[in-house]
């Protein structure tokens, strides 16, 4: 009976690993006007469940004319949804000033059942923030 027990705790662990190895990587999204505008978003969800952003803006004209903000916390994932959180004595410095608490993605990827030849990217669908310029935002994985 323990050996059963242990052999269902042990498979259990091991497919909730593999789930987050399938959130975890690079996402990007890059939005520009050749010579102009320049506005880009990087973030790494890491194995460990922590996450780093960047948010670049170059705007011609603009003041200032660029713009560096960033962002660090920790991840979970439960289903398909990802929560993001930061701990105000770890996650922020002069450097990492986005609160992520309170902010949450969707994890959408083409159903291994679809078998049509439509393409859909694996990306982050932003549902939730108190960020008011990353609502509703998809960031793609690479």
């Amino acid at each position: 009976m323990k050996l059963l027990l242990s052999t269902l705790f042990l498979i259990l662990n091991l497919t909730e690993f593999a789930q987050s190895n399938a959130f975890a990587g690079n996402y990007n999204r890059t939005f520009s006007k050749e010579g102009d505008h320049l506005i880009e978003y990087k973030l790494t969800l890491n194995q460990d469940g922590t996450f780093v952003f960047h948010s670049f803006s170059k705007i011609k004209n603009g003041f200032p004319p660029e713009v560096h903000n960033y962002g660090k916390g920790k991840w979970t994932a439960k289903d398909n949804v990802i929560s993001f959180s930061s701990n105000k004595q770890e996650d922020f410095d002069a450097k990492y000033k986005l609160d992520f608490n309170k902010s949450k993605a969707r994890f959408v990827t083409k159903n291994p059942r679809d078998k049509s030849n439509r393409i859909i990217k694996t990306k982050l669908a932003f549902v939730e923030s108190e960020i008011p310029w990353i609502q509703r935002m998809d960031i793609f994985k690479i």
